[in-house]
């Protein structure tokens, strides 16, 4: 196998709590690292992404660690299988920025254990990986490279998209999401009232967060 080294922030079993997948039973693999933020509060206000609010430096959350491909395999498995679960097994590739590490040797080995491989991308870099699922939330237009996949997920607002334009892009769902923050209740209502007369554009709500779940 790969001698390639994975830093991973964190690998725990939950629900996806966003978009067309949300309440599918999963184990996300948060890989660390991320080339639009440093995750340094001190340079947030400066970042490309100045908006995120999730915590991926490091390695050290729940299973975090540094891993070779063999050793990531296992723990997904391990994971996976802490609770009976009826559904297919089901990974979500995520971060920071996961393009940054993931490899087409760990997606197929992922799917020779069973897995449906999904992956959550702020699509700055182009991928012929054959992820089951991708999901890209973009940040900036200019660095914007991978057009096309199953869902496209646009924190709302952010001004800086031209929403009537990117529903021509080949993408099977349009989904906007609430930005969190101290606005978060006027952008909810604002996301709602878009979506009612924008199709296909839909809404896409943090239920994990909602229903106070990892």
């Amino acid at each position: 196998m790969s001698k390639i080294m994975f830093k991973i922030k964190e690998i725990f079993k939950s629900i996806q709590g966003e978009g067309f997948l949300s309440g599918s039973p999963a184990v996300f693999v948060r890989f660390s690292g991320c080339n639009l933020w440093n995750g340094m509060s001190v340079n947030k206000s400066n970042a490309i992404c100045n908006f995120c609010d999730t915590d991926f430096v490091g390695v050290d959350g729940q299973n975090g660690g540094n891993y070779n491909l063999s050793e990531l395999l296992k723990k997904i498995d391990k994971v996976w299988n802490l609770n009976n679960s009826l559904t297919r097994k089901f990974v979500i590739l995520t971060g920071g920025e996961p393009m940054l590490q993931v490899t087409n040797q760990l997606v197929e080995h992922l799917k020779k254990q069973g897995y449906f491989v999904a992956i959550e991308t702020n699509g700055t870099i182009e991928s012929n990986i054959n992820f089951d699922w991708v999901c890209v939330s973009p940040k900036n237009l200019n660095l914007w490279k991978l057009l096309k996949g199953d869902e496209l997920k646009v924190i709302y607002p952010q001004y800086k998209f031209d929403l009537n334009s990117l529903k021509k892009l080949s993408f099977k769902y349009f989904f906007l999401q609430p930005m969190d923050g101290n606005k978060k209740q006027t952008n909810i209502w604002n996301t709602i009232n878009y979506c009612k007369s924008h199709k296909p554009w839909f809404p896409s709500f943090q239920l994990h967060k909602s229903l106070n779940i990892s």
